[in-house]
């Protein structure tokens, strides 16, 4: 199973509405001139693998998502959402230590 997902506004719907009635996922909105998000991907990244299966982590890249990104009032990056049923349960902005991130996870996964 794939633990980690690239998204943009053609794939949206099916990899993170869809999938998140099945399966938790974690979305990630960041672009690539973004330091802070430079630093938190590869933790979220580590994370969906050492968690096995129970989330799916959804990266979106704002420029290649823009609808998604003002559906969902993205106004600054990282921002990462936490779909569950096909609605947001959670969310936090900017770059997180990755204790802070497992006890985010571990608070929505239950």
């Amino acid at each position: 199973m794939e633990f980690v997902a690239d998204v943009n506004d053609k794939n949206f719907e099916k990899e993170v509405i869809e999938k998140s009635k099945k399966i938790s996922v974690v979305a990630d909105f960041w672009a690539s001139w973004c330091s802070p998000c430079l630093m938190l991907s590869p933790i979220l990244e580590k994370l969906a693998k050492e968690y096995n299966g129970k989330f799916i982590l959804a990266k979106i890249n704002v420029n290649s998502a823009e609808a998604a990104s003002k559906k969902y009032s993205i106004m600054s990056i990282p921002n990462v959402k936490f779909f569950k049923n096909a609605r947001i349960v959670d969310e936090f902005i900017g770059a997180l230590p990755e204790a802070n991130i497992r006890k985010w996870l571990d608070k929505n996964l239950k």
